[in-house]
């Protein structure tokens, strides 16, 4: 029977993708000179089921390049090779090589060979070199005596006689017999004999479970340590005996069954296994919560806890007896009308919480975005001779794992600009009086509905002066104008605007932070920036928590019925006529605490005929949208619910100062407001001819 095991190449990207992410951050960790034992065997376990993976599957570059990476971590894991920052550094670009060439994999591309190569050298370079650790007098007496014992066992001992008889389930815990054979035969001389008597009649056959049993005498002067790691991997799931066979023993038969494993070695299509997990404590790593893209691109799979499946299929329960009680009350005659609205009430409870149920299988911690900075920051301050500490703050904190893999570009850019801009050089600090070393921190949590993530450094921080002038040159800012701090601050966000004195590979170009905040509008988001000069910054960005759902205010402009995101909302007031400004023949102003904010009439940018055109008669809705506010005339403010947004450039078109629409209660159709598209849209509607025009009092 074949079966085409291309179908399993999916998960096996995954693991191998989460192997990575687990080795960097392993090695990230590595203390020099003082190795951490336990997180040195993560590491080679990591890089052992991406090597094993790779031979199941046919990707031999790739295992062999695994085999290489994994002896020089096998040599620091037994204490014979000292960890030095030189290795450790060796084996990052190796990671680098392991994620690209899994990526081509994956992607059916070419990888960068001579890239590949250059790592492979280098890693060959620091096998050779001298900087095995120094054995003392008592471990070299030691050695010599278990090597003396060691031969003599061989000498008087002879081959290696192994059981390995597999349980049934064992493809299902990801392992091949068929890659462990292989594994035997390169340690040596070796022959196999297969055991049927175990195969049930044709009709029981089930082609997810291994019946076969091998006997395999392996050639005695093999370590019994090597042999006991070719089946680490399955011994949980396996029984296995290893024993030395007497020298003057009978020869184990099993030379047609050779062949077959040859045959079986050339053609690993011929057993259905999916690829090698890591196992710890007996426990199959992919059972838990995992990121649903690594680090070599994201997937459309996403990996959830058994407890949310389980609270899932309880909620669908409820609802399946929820419904069994409305159909009881479908006689006309004899309606029960309290037992209606207590089960439209468990209705409403029930689909709420499967709502949220179903959310919570798409949230993902943002430790899977914020693990790539630990690596990010090491090479970049090295680069560019700083001392950097980098600190994370709310790992656990859960967001969709759409805006989590939306806001890594963002967030990569931030943390590039932070080390470059704003952390000075060791000596600076010193002579200003602080710490050689600069503080990156990266935090995340959550308020209402939101997640807030913040990007804080203790370096140099905005030079308001420096941008201003900088803003005038370009025409940005007039010669006499004066900017309050905020304002002054975001100015770093014009396309094109950059205040550094050198243009590097790092940053410089004035590319980058208009992108920034373009990509965290896409999301419904919203960025701001505290700075102290001489003191650091911090970039809060406030983003939903997931894009299918949104909290809204619903409001009525005459016979029409829009949503306002409660994010973006600051307040809601009525009109005082003593606080209005108008512009002559434009745009009218409300005064709001010292601060004029332009008024939005919705019925003229909508065309729609309102219940009143005097502002006394309605309500203004403050809102608040990339950096600016503004006030929308409503006629009536009608409550707050969750909405399923729809793309409207999907169904329709973009619309200026639309962000997309939802289908409320009634069948009809509400579109849902962009605060920053209704600014925009408002001042191009009210620009004035003559730019000479005054405020005056209306």
């Amino acid at each position: 029977m074949s079966i085409d095991i291309a179908q399993f190449h999916q998960v096996f990207f995954e693991e191998s993708f989460e192997g990575l992410e687990v080795m960097e951050s392993g090695l990230l960790d590595l203390e020099v000179g003082q190795p951490d034992a336990e997180a040195i065997n993560s590491i080679f376990r990591a890089a052992h089921s991406i090597k094993g993976g790779s031979g199941t599957f046919g990707f031999t570059a790739i295992g062999e390049f695994t085999h290489l990476l994994e002896t020089l971590l096998d040599e620091m894991r037994n204490g014979t090779r000292e960890v030095t920052r030189e290795a450790v550094d060796v084996l990052l670009l190796a990671v680098d090589s392991l994620r690209e060439m899994l990526s081509a994999a994956r992607d059916g591309a070419d990888f960068d060979a001579e890239a590949v190569a250059a790592v492979h050298a280098k890693l060959e370079q620091q096998l050779a070199a001298g900087s095995a650790v120094p054995v003392t007098p008592a471990v070299e007496a030691t050695t010599a005596s278990a090597s003396a014992s060691a031969s003599a066992s061989g000498a008087a001992g002879g081959e290696w006689t192994i059981a390995f008889a597999p349980h049934p389930n064992l493809f299902a815990t990801g392992n091949d017999p068929v890659r462990i054979l292989r594994e035997l035969r390169a340690l040596g001389d070796s022959r196999v004999q297969a055991d049927l008597s175990g195969l049930p009649p044709y009709a029981e056959f089930d082609p997810e479970a291994c019946y076969v049993r091998w006997t395999i005498t392996l050639d005695g002067t093999v370590e019994e340590s090597a042999i006991r790691e070719v089946f680490e991997w399955v011994e949980d799931d396996a029984d296995i005996h290893l024993e030395r066979a007497s020298a003057a023993g009978a020869e184990v038969p099993g030379s047609a069954c050779n062949d077959a494993v040859d045959e079986a070695v050339a053609a690993p299509a011929l057993t259905v296994a999916p690829p090698p997990v890591e196992r710890r404590g007996g426990e199959d790593r992919r059972s838990g919560e995992r990121r649903a893209g690594a680090a070599g691109g994201s997937t459309s799979s996403i990996r959830v806890d058994i407890g949310k499946v389980d609270s899932l299929i309880n909620l669908v329960g409820e609802l399946v007896i929820t419904q069994s009680m409305l159909g009881q009350l479908d006689d006309p005659e004899h309606v029960d009308f309290d037992k209606l609205r207590e089960g439209l009430a468990q209705l409403e409870r029930n689909t709420r919480e499967l709502q949220e149920s179903v959310m919570r299988i798409r949230m993902l911690p943002i430790s899977f975005s914020f693990n790539r900075f630990p690596r990010l920051v090491r090479d970049l301050s090295s680069k560019l001779g700083k001392e950097v500490e980098l600190k994370i703050v709310g790992e656990q904190t859960e967001l969709d794992k759409t805006v989590l893999e939306k806001i890594a570009d963002p967030l990569v850019h931030l943390v590039r600009n932070a080390l470059d801009h704003g952390i000075e050089q060791p000596d600076r600090r010193a002579a200003a009086g602080k710490p050689r070393h600069g503080t990156l921190t990266l935090a995340a949590r959550h308020e209402g509905g939101n997640i807030v993530i913040e990007i804080s450094d203790d370096g140099a921080g905005l030079d308001c002066d420096r941008l201003l002038a900088k803003a005038r040159e370009r025409g940005l800012v007039g010669a006499d104008e004066h900017l309050p701090e905020d304002r002054n601050h975001e100015l770093i966000f014009h396309p094109g605007f950059s205040t550094a004195k050198e243009i590097s590979d790092v940053s410089g170009r004035g590319v980058g932070m208009d992108v920034v905040k373009r990509n965290i509008k896409e999301l419904g988001g919203v960025i701001d920036i505290q700075s102290k000069f001489g003191a650091g910054s911090t970039i809060r960005i406030r983003l939903p928590l997931t894009l299918a759902i949104l909290d809204g205010q619903l409001v009525r402009v005459g016979d029409q019925t829009y949503i306002v995101p409660l994010v973006s909302i600051i307040e809601s007031l009525q009109v005082d006529p003593s606080r209005i400004k108008s512009v002559v023949g434009a745009a009218e102003l409300y005064r709001l605490r010292g601060e004029y904010i332009p008024i939005v009439r919705l019925y003229k940018l909508f065309g729609i005929e309102p219940e009143s055109s005097s502002l006394e008669d309605g309500l203004l809705v403050v809102i608040e949208g990339e950096g600016q506010r503004a006030g929308i005339f409503i006629d009536e403010l009608l409550g707050q619910q969750q909405v399923v947004i729809k793309s409207l450039e999907t169904n329709y078109r973009k619309v200026d100062g639309i962000s997309g629409a939802t289908i409320l209660g009634d069948g009809t159709v509400a579109m849902i407001m962009d605060a920053g598209g209704l600014i925009a849209l408002n001042r191009q509607a009210h620009k004035p001819a003559n730019p000479s025009d005054n405020v005056k009092a209306a």
